[in-house]
């Protein structure tokens, strides 16, 4: 009888062990299974909507050298005059149309991006630079205002941080070329919607300049900020006189070349 108590006690730790490592043994599993998930949602995020928003984007870049229809030269003329006067303007189209492409050649030699109409997310998860609703177009006096993403969807402001005062940014309608000059950024909380302003930071001024304002999301890999940086137009020229000879190649790339 004694020896058969002694037998009982001794079985019980060991069934408690037993349902204790297969409790561990599952949720190891869970986490290993929730680790896979994790890692699969960010590569996700972080390679496959580039991929998917790379693909569109080119779509949307070859249907507006389809809308040219081979009429823009893709080379610059050598002897097409140094001041076309006042830029011509575009009307803004309906949401999702496309207004032009953005080069800017900081950004490395293939940096082609469209500019489309409208921040909403159907435009940047998938179309590429979002122009804000009721800022300027292209060349006028105002502010031109895009935002984009900076590390999915495309990535298309991705290198936003390397801008160089003086670098050149370059913006293409069915009209012509629009040349703005970067001058500086500036780090900012999403509620700073006043650097939309027609003079940016400016509510209430009246603008006699013409400017470029682009914004993404701060850090990189975060959305707590926004990093803002500023450019003025610098130049234009007309369509019929070809692109400005910095970006001869890239236009022949992107136009010529669909």
């Amino acid at each position: 009888m004694v020896l058969q108590e002694k037998a009982r006690s001794a079985a019980a730790p060991a069934t408690g062990v037993v349902i204790l490592r297969g409790t561990v043994q599952v949720l190891g599993e869970l986490l290993i299974t929730a680790g896979v998930i994790l890692l699969l949602f960010v590569a996700w995020q972080l390679w496959w909507t580039n991929v998917e928003s790379d693909a569109k984007q080119h779509e949307v870049i070859k249907e507006f050298a389809q809308g040219l229809g081979g009429t823009a030269p893709v080379r610059p003329d050598p002897a097409a005059p140094e001041d076309y006067g006042v830029p011509v303007l575009s009307e803004a189209p309906g949401h999702g149309g496309t207004i032009g492409i953005m080069y800017i050649p900081r950004f490395g030699p293939n940096y082609t991006r469209p500019i489309v109409q409208g921040t909403s997310s159907d435009v940047l998860d998938t179309l590429g630079l979002g122009h804000y609703n009721n800022t300027a177009m292209p060349g006028a006096v105002g502010n031109f205002a895009v935002a984009g993403h900076r590390q999915t969807h495309g990535a298309v402001l991705d290198n936003i941080h390397t801008l160089v005062p003086g670098d050149k940014i370059y913006v293409q309608t069915k009209d012509g070329y629009y040349v703005y000059v970067f001058r500086n950024n500036q780090i900012v909380l999403p509620s700073r919607t006043d650097v939309l302003e027609p003079v940016p930071t400016q509510p209430g001024a009246k603008p006699t300049e013409s400017f470029l304002t682009m914004t993404s999301c701060n850090p990189r890999f975060g959305s707590q900020e926004r990093i803002i940086a500023y450019a003025l137009l610098d130049s234009w020229r007309p369509a019929s006189a070809g692109p400005p000879a910095e970006i001869a190649t890239q236009v022949a790339a992107a136009i010529g070349g669909n």
